[in-house]
């Protein structure tokens, strides 16, 4: 019989958690959740999808960021695509987004493939290895962190009815 490690575990039921959670509760700010506000990510390495290393420090602390926690199978991820699409299309210019797949559940190979079908005008990153997880103290897929210019969380949130344009419009215009 296989056996599930402990982080796996642990990643595992706060998914099938957040998941069943009401739709009103999966749009709030993840509270006790996640990164707190105000605080700046440690500086992590992950991949992009040809296995190259990103260091997300290079991307945060130049202009607002907004990274969502994401996967192939995740339902509140399609759910919430539109409202980031209409973020990028207002706001891409000023901010960059930056979509995580996290590595539960699908590869690099299936998340290309998704891609190549479903084409989503962000830039895809691979954490391997759960570092930007671990980092950003991600609670489940659909889970969007926004940061400042400087780089300090000003946004997090978990679900499919998140407000990701007025996130997004307070850190743009506090520029």
């Amino acid at each position: 019989m296989k056996t599930v490690t402990g982080r796996r575990y642990a990643v595992l039921v706060v998914l099938g958690l957040s998941l069943a959670l009401p739709a009103r509760a999966r749009a709030q700010d993840t509270g006790d959740l996640g990164i707190a506000l105000g605080a700046k990510p440690p500086a992590v390495t992950i991949e992009d999808l040809d296995g190259r290393p990103v260091d997300l420090g290079q991307i945060v602390g130049k202009k607002p960021v907004l990274f969502e926690f994401w996967a192939t199978w995740c339902p509140l991820c399609e759910a919430l695509l539109p409202k980031l699409e209409a973020a990028h299309a207002r706001y891409g210019s000023q901010m960059d987004f930056v979509a995580v797949a996290v590595a539960i559940n699908q590869s690099q190979s299936s998340v290309k493939r998704h891609l190549a079908l479903h084409p989503i005008p962000f830039r895809f990153l691979w954490d391997s290895n759960g570092n930007a997880v671990r980092a950003f103290q991600a609670p489940s897929t659909s889970y969007v962190v926004v940061l400042d210019a400087s780089g300090k969380v000003a946004y997090t949130g978990s679900g499919d009815e998140q407000d990701i344009d007025a996130a997004v419009r307070r850190v743009v215009t506090a520029n």
